[in-house]
């Protein structure tokens, strides 16, 4: 985590990674160098891997440019780096077209040092200068680099309401002197649950509910910050705030299910360096000062937090304040997890919405309409009198009758409190809560309320928007925009399932492929390797993994495709970066659960016999027969498990065969080949070429997942079709399994038609059901206007599946052929009605982009391909005579390559290289 507002790291946050701009020739042309750490989204200082990866974009006009190698520099000072002297690393010329994850090779770093480096290219154009210099700072690389002593109170205090678990927030301070000029000065912090902190009065950063939530027991996220700026010579003060967080559980009635694991606490060390060489460590131990009377009197993610005014301690965190009725801190436990630096990107406040309407109840209660549903608090302006008590309640939606509509947050408060102090016009927002909401219900407030004194905060992980989508329909746009808005809501660190009832849980079962569409949206790489790990740790010795990751509830069902999820992601990734230590890293774990899964529950004759929770959240056959029904039934599905089984396998067995395991490969080879027998077997209608119960999503998994022989394929396609068009009158009848794939089932049977009737769709069920009645995110269940409140969150993203994949990959025609988008395939799938789509992706090469449009015959596609990369591009036309490029037949392009001119799918296949292309065609 850093402070943007340090000068130091002001050059490296435009696009959220670790970035640098500099200027090369090649051949006369303009390009542009981006040196940056794959490591790093948002934070170049605090790195605690010994081998950070580099990588840079050339962002150049020039068609067909690709990368013959390059050399990097690494210094231990700006000023040999400027002499082009790499004394820590200089990887002389290397022959190659990396320019993605390439590992620091050079002399070993060392704990805190600030290290920089450049890069320059060669091309097939040309050689390109040196980028500008960057650098990055090492963390404390080291157990023992950790000199201080975790600090706190190990109980409950008196502030606290041990029945309710709501604990006021704790204040920890020290006063301390930087006995000479400094040079610079480093705070590395871990604050549980959460933190913030505070120098001579100024809180430090701007990022929010830190740390990201991790399993406490077994990592450990610290956050690093340059605070050159507030710490020279003379006296300071130090000051922490600490809240519950995920560290002290919102509820423990359940100590078998929720996992709590102690009361908050922290450890900090300030590394000061002075100007003569010399330096010093201030750290926590037991001469800091404590209280937990101060005006956080009750905070926790479910439940709110209440702030009482009138108990503000002024200056707490400034020089001279008198703590003398403060209590010694007292030392505390080590929480037990493995110190690690947060390299994914901390919550931020990222948007402020205003008021759209405001309800007048009476008696000083009113309703805000903030017009869209989100995550994150309200800030608020008021004038009153000291002791007058502001309520903020908030929720989702509405009743018939006006009022906050609440039983969906099951027994979640989700409620603010504002007590005033002594008169005047007052400002407050809490720090260590967050709801999901539209509405907030004001009680209590003294005066006549302005809806200009109550402000929204977006609060999600700072991750950069980096896709767009648009079309000519615009319901697929609003879907899009809700899409958005749900996803956002949820990234709080990890996945979880929904903003604001009493769960917020990171289930694996809800973004097995909605992580791969979000890919194309948000800059979440680090987010979801940071997940990832949460999954490989939840794994139990004898290779179980929690339905929940971290394992903040104890879920161990053992089932197929919650679990499963950490393949998925895992090789999804890979295709989406080409990183290829992520398969390295999880790969003996994946391998470890898959065995010990079918240790447990493989039959003798092939079928995998445990599933828990079936096609979950499928919906009810009408709207109403869904009315205030409970949805949380399990449908437990051995064939849903046994398919899985069979594609988990496959997978793994790519997996092994990327990392050269051959031994491996075969072994599963061998096990999916018996398991596709058993499945057919066991699960296929031959009379009638269907699977199951002819269910939908048994049809598609069968199809998909390639489980259906391939003499039956085209009859099961007819099936499927006959499942959308007659059985369910054209309309999806899939829960949370069967429609991850769906989209791409129907465009793979060669009916992209169905799949945008699918997708086009405002009646139930469908995503356009859920705008034709309000929504502005995605909903948990398809009727979720209807269904009983136990399980109903309005802002929930399980059941978008491969609906952004489709939109991107097939709609937009933006796919990766070869693992990180080094080479890309590109088909526009022409539709209905559809005149238009256009889209972007900013891959770790550069942007891609896709801009289509169709007047009658005469199609249109304009084309960004990033340097250093090549793409294969299908174009709907009658022939190759009848395609443009830039006004001139690509007959007669230098710069196109023909892939085939056979045509017998109305496409024609052309090879291109970087560059901007526009071109037009004739279709069929």
């Amino acid at each position: 985590m850093l402070n943007k507002k340090t000068p130091v790291l002001s050059v490296a946050l435009l696009l959220l990674v670790f970035l640098l701009q500099g200027n090369a020739t090649l051949l006369a042309q303009q390009v542009e160098i981006y040196a940056l750490s794959c490591e790093l989204e948002d934070n170049p200082i605090g790195i605690d891997n010994k081998n950070p990866r580099l990588a840079w974009k050339i962002n150049s006009p020039n068609r067909g440019l690709i990368q013959n190698g390059y050399r990097i520099l690494v210094s231990s000072s700006e000023q040999l780096l400027n002499q082009d002297k790499g004394d820590v690393w200089d990887s002389a010329e290397v022959s190659s077209e990396q320019s993605t994850f390439v590992s620091y090779a050079g002399e070993p770093l060392e704990s805190q040092k600030k290290y920089y480096w450049k890069v320059k290219v060669f091309t097939n154009q040309g050689e390109s200068d040196w980028s500008e210099v960057g650098h990055w700072r090492m963390g404390l690389l080291n157990y023992k680099d950790w000199s201080a002593r975790w600090i706190g109170k190990d109980n409950f205090l008196a502030t606290d309401d041990e029945a309710t678990g709501r604990l006021s927030a704790r204040y920890i301070r020290k006063e301390v002197s930087a006995k000479k000029e400094v040079d610079e000065a480093f705070v590395y912090i871990m604050g549980l649950g959460l933190y913030e902190l505070y120098i001579d009065g100024q809180k430090i950063g701007d990022q929010v509910l830190a740390p990201t939530p991790t399993d406490y027991t077994k990592n450990i996220k610290y956050n690093v910050f340059d605070v050159t700026e507030h710490i020279q010579a003379g006296d300071h003060a130090l000051g922490v705030i600490l809240g519950n967080g995920r560290f002290f559980a919102a509820r423990q009635a359940k100590p078998y299910k929720v996992k709590s694991f102690g009361f908050p606490k922290m450890i900090m060390q300030l590394h000061i360096r002075y100007k003569d060489g010399s330096s010093e460590v201030i750290k926590t131990d037991n001469t800091w000062k404590f209280t937990s009377n101060g005006p956080i009197t009750a905070n926790n993610e479910y439940d709110g937090e209440v702030y009482d005014a009138r108990k503000e301690m002024p200056g707490w965190a400034a020089v001279g304040f008198d703590d003398s009725q403060w209590e010694d801190v007292s030392y505390t436990q080590d929480p037990g997890g493995e110190y690690e630096s947060q390299l994914n990107a901390p919550m931020r406040i990222m948007q402020e919405l205003a008021v759209e309407r405001v309800y007048e109840k009476g008696n000083g209660r009113y309703i805000l309409d903030f017009g869209q549903n989100f995550s994150g608090w309200v800030k608020m302006a008021v004038n009153g009198n000291a002791g007058d008590s502001v309520r903020l309640r908030f929720a989702e939606s509405l009743q018939d009758d006006g009022e906050l509509f609440l039983d969906n947050l099951r027994d979640a408060k989700a409620t603010d409190v504002y007590v005033l102090k002594d008169g005047g016009q007052q400002s407050w927002e809490p720090r260590f809560t967050y709801h999901g909401f539209r509405y907030v219900e004001v009680s209590n407030y003294p005066g006549k309320l302005d809806k200009k004194d109550f402000v929204g905060k977006f609060i999600y992980d700072d991750l950069k928007t980096i896709g767009s989508f648009t079309s000519s329909n615009e319901l697929l746009n609003k879907i899009y925009n809700n899409a958005w808005w749900g996803l956002a809501s949820n990234y709080k660190g990890m996945p979880v399932d929904c903003p604001q009832r009493n769960e917020r849980q990171p289930w694996l079962g809800d973004r097995p492929i909605s992580a791969y569409g979000e890919t194309f949206m948000f800059a979440n790489i680090n987010f979801y390797t940071k997940w990832l790990e949460d999954i490989r740790l939840s794994q139990k010795e004898d290779g179980a993994i929690s339905d929940v990751a971290p394992a903040f509830w104890r879920y161990y069902s053992d089932n197929m495709t919650w679990p499963g999820t950490y393949i998925i992601v895992a090789e999804m990734l890979y295709q989406q970066t080409g990183d290829i230590s992520i398969l390295k890293k999880h790969y003996p774990a994946m391998k470890k659960w898959i065995e010990y899964m079918e240790s447990r529950y493989l039959s003798k004759d092939g079928i995998l016999t445990k599933d828990s929770y079936g096609d979950w959240c499928f919906p009810p056959p009408s709207i109403e027969e869904g009315r205030g029904k409970i949805a949380d039934r399990k449908y437990p599905s051995q064939l849903i498990s046994t398919a899985y089984h069979y594609y988990l396998l496959n997978k793994l067995s790519f997996i092994a065969e990327t990392l050269h395991l051959q031994e491996d490969v075969q072994e599963f080879q061998k096990k999916a080949s018996v398991g596709k027998s058993a499945f057919n077997r066991e699960f296929f209608n031959k009379q009638e070429h269907f699977y199951g119960e002819n269910k939908m999503t048994e049809n598609i998994l069968a199809y998909y997942l390639d489980l259906v022989e391939e003499q039956h394929r085209e009859a099961l396609g007819k099936k499927i079709v006959e499942n959308v068009l007659v059985d369910h009158n054209g309309h999806l009848a899939t829960g949370v399994v069967g429609v991850q794939w769906i989209m791409r089932t129907l465009l793979e049977m060669g009916r992209n038609d169905l799949a945008y009737q699918l997708a086009s769709n405002k009646t139930y069920p469908s995503w356009g059901y859920m705008i034709d009645q309000g929504a502005t995110t995605i909903w948990e269940l398809w009727n979720g206007n209807t269904a009983h409140p136990k399980m109903n969150s309005q802002n929930h993203v399980m059941l978008l599946g491969d609906l952004l994949i489709w939109m991107y990959e097939n709609l937009a025609g933006i796919k990766a052929d070869q693992p990180g988008f080094k080479q890309l395939v590109m088909r526009p799938e022409v539709v209905a009605d559809l005149n238009y789509v256009q889209a972007d992706f900013e891959s770790l090469y550069g942007s891609v982009s896709s801009n289509w449009r169709t007047s009658g015959k005469q199609f249109t596609w304009d084309i960004e391909v990033p340097a250093n990369t090549k793409a294969a591009v299908y174009i709907p036309a009658k022939s190759l005579e009848h395609i443009k490029e830039s006004g001139e037949t690509v007959l007669e392009s230098k710069e196109i390559q023909i892939l085939k001119d056979n045509n017998p799918d109305g496409y024609i296949g052309l090879e291109i290289g970087s560059g901007k292309y526009s071109f037009e065609s004739i279709m069929n």
